[in-house]
């Protein structure tokens, strides 16, 4: 499976990753629309500064998956390719899978779970496309 990672020392924070990603999952898909909708849409990517180090940063699809093993009742499960995804209709909004996540990947948006769908339905991903500085990247790894 592809998975996105950020090269920290490429990094500046400007939050465009954030904006794309926040676009990409809105009704409208046009920033200028975007801000009006409601819900606002949230992004799943979070730049984040710890100490003097600048991430963006999202899910993992860590493997295992904590989230897939917390959740109660089946929204969060691993796709045949390896990659977490979320089924909204069956997510009950207990928040197990946020309090389990070690990376504070996953968020709620109004009574549902929200995290990276790898932007499902598009060609590449909006987070990587909109980085000036191509901080973030994609790489294939082989799961094991």
């Amino acid at each position: 499976m592809e998975k996105i990672y950020c090269k920290i020392e490429k990094c500046l924070g400007c939050r465009s990753c954030e904006i794309a990603c926040a676009v990409q999952h809105s009704n409208s898909k046009d920033i200028f629309k975007a801000i009006r909708e409601t819900p606002t849409p949230l992004s799943r990517r979070k730049v984040q500064a710890v100490q003097d180090i600048i991430i963006s940063d999202s899910c993992h699809h860590c493997d295992p998956a904590p989230c897939v093993y917390a959740c109660m009742s089946g929204a969060m499960y691993k796709d045949e390719n390896g990659a977490t995804k979320h089924n909204k209709d069956k997510c009950v909004g207990c928040w197990m899978c946020i309090m389990v996540c070690p990376f504070s990947a996953i968020s709620r948006q109004e009574k549902i779970a929200i995290k990276c769908d790898l932007c499902e339905g598009r060609d590449g991903y909006a987070c990587v496309d909109a980085c000036p500085t191509k901080a973030l990247f994609t790489k294939e790894v082989s799961e094991t």
